[in-house]
């Protein structure tokens, strides 16, 4: 019961303070987790660890004692920004075993991307793997990190714009070779830069190739540039249902900022505004096309004068099926405040929800849209503790007893159509499933169900959903 009370205590909590999110712990023992990543349809979650380990975590909250692979030998150990950083799935994992990883490495600390293959053991990766892209880094920060397949089946890569501070390079907005910083290390050119290649039909000469409708993809050492003007990435995803791409990009010190591009997605060579600006407001204009010519942020949130730093930890637009009020909206995090709020998916201000009182390191999503969150050595499950009551009982439903203890009484006053029942756990699992009848009352049978806090969804034939907190006492 300690597990429940402390919910209760954490719920009322949240509701007084007019929160919604909170975060229930669903497994420990990492370090520096950043990023947590599934593969297609796969209920397992990867869960990247920022000095060179990718451990897997089952969906019973268990997690593997030997890692899935191990590329501490590859990866820098030095600085807060560098390690491993990024991993995706090839849409056809399941077949061809494939996954991608972003890093930093020992030697120089560029990024490598990185082609990987799975075992003959599903939970063992082979640790030989195939150099995709090196891209040189001028400062040990703003490496950026993420990759992720689009819904197109090409591989994003988000790259910062090298480090220091104002990008002093100008490397965001410069796309010319014979830039003189360009010119000597070539790769250069793709920092600050959204990159989009084909991993499946090679160039050649290159483990990868170029997607045809890339916006450069007839210029020579450009063909890899989908977007520019990103200042650090940290992180960036797709809608899972629609295919729209969310960036959550660090600012330099006055604003962090959301952007978002519809699907679908085009290929004209957005340039998303940095450095000529932070935010929507201006930074260093000098040599800048006009602003009407970018794609300017959907949501920004100034620097705090409070907080040790300010800094964006780019989510996910919630697809799930257990929190309908959070439904296409895309839930963001700051990762010094510890933060955790959600934004329309229209854009406009973000409405802060929970403070966790830890560094929000990442986001992850599974096979289902439900949604994870990493402060770094625990990994938790994000919940929407409104529950949607106020639906519930306004659609005249009604659940009773409650507190319950064996059996627990659906009332529909209202003739709804309804179709299914489920009672869900506070880890998101179901623990009761049935089909309702078209009655006055259903009844149902909760003997089986141990004592503690549950949600109770009611689906209709329609296809609406409806929540209400139920006690099993």
């Amino acid at each position: 019961m300690k597990k429940i009370t402390l919910f209760i205590n954490l719920l009322i909590v949240s509701l007084s303070f007019g929160q919604t999110l909170s975060l229930q712990q669903f497994a420990t023992g990492f370090s520096s987790a950043i990023a947590i990543v599934h593969p297609p349809n796969d209920s397992r979650l990867f869960i990247v660890q920022q000095r060179g380990l990718i451990r897997i975590l089952n969906a019973n909250g268990t997690v593997n004692s030997t890692p899935f692979i191990n590329l501490s030998t590859v990866v820098s150990q030095s600085g807060s920004e560098r390690g491993l950083l990024g991993l995706a799935f090839h849409p056809n994992y399941a077949t061809n075993g494939l996954f991608f990883v972003n890093y930093t490495d020992t030697a120089t600390g560029n990024t490598i991307i990185a082609r990987y293959s799975v075992s003959a053991n599903p939970n063992i990766a082979n640790t030989t793997g195939t150099i995709l892209m090196n891209i040189n880094q001028p400062y040990s920060n703003h490496n950026g990190g993420s990759l992720v397949f689009g819904p197109d089946g090409y591989l994003y890569i988000g790259m910062g714009d090298g480090g220091s501070g104002g990008d002093p390079q100008g490397y965001s907005q410069n796309l010319s070779l014979t830039n003189s910083n360009v010119t000597s290390n070539p790769s250069r050119i793709y920092l600050g830069k959204m990159l989009r290649i084909d991993v499946d039909n090679p160039a050649t000469g290159l483990n990868y190739g170029f997607p045809p409708t890339n916006p450069y993809v007839t210029e020579a050492g450009k063909q890899e540039i989908w977007a520019r003007g990103l200042r650090n990435p940290w992180k960036f995803s797709f809608n899972r249902v629609n295919g729209d791409l969310w960036i959550g990009d660090v600012g330099q010190g006055g604003f962090e900022e959301v952007s978002k591009v519809a699907a679908p997605l085009p290929n004209t060579g957005l340039n998303f505004g940095w450095r000529c600006y932070e935010g929507n407001a201006i930074y260093n204009t000098s040599g800048c096309a006009a602003q009407n010519t970018m794609t300017m942020p959907v949501s920004v949130y100034p620097y705090s004068q409070t907080e040790v730093c300010t800094s964006i930890t780019g989510g996910y637009v919630y697809t799930g099926s257990l929190y309908p009020n959070l439904l296409n909206k895309y839930v963001v995090a700051d990762y010094c405040w510890g933060d955790i709020g959600f934004v329309s998916n229209t854009g406009g201000a973000i409405t802060w929800s929970y403070n966790s009182n830890n560094f929000i390191t990442s986001f992850g999503e599974d096979k289902d849209g439900e949604l994870y969150v990493s402060t770094g050595s625990i990994i938790h499950k994000l919940i929407d503790t409104s529950l949607n009551v106020s639906d519930f009982s306004n659609s005249m439903l009604r659940i009773y007893p409650n507190p319950a203890n064996t059996e627990l009484f659906i009332k529909n006053d209202n003739d709804i159509a309804l179709k299914s029942l489920k009672i869900i756990d506070l880890t998101g699992k179901v623990v009761h499933h049935q089909n309702l009848e078209n009655t006055d009352t259903n009844t149902i049978n909760i003997s089986a169900i141990a004592k503690g806090l549950y949600l109770v969804e009611i689906e209709t034939q329609p296809g609406n959903l409806f929540q209400s907190k139920l006690i099993v006492e």
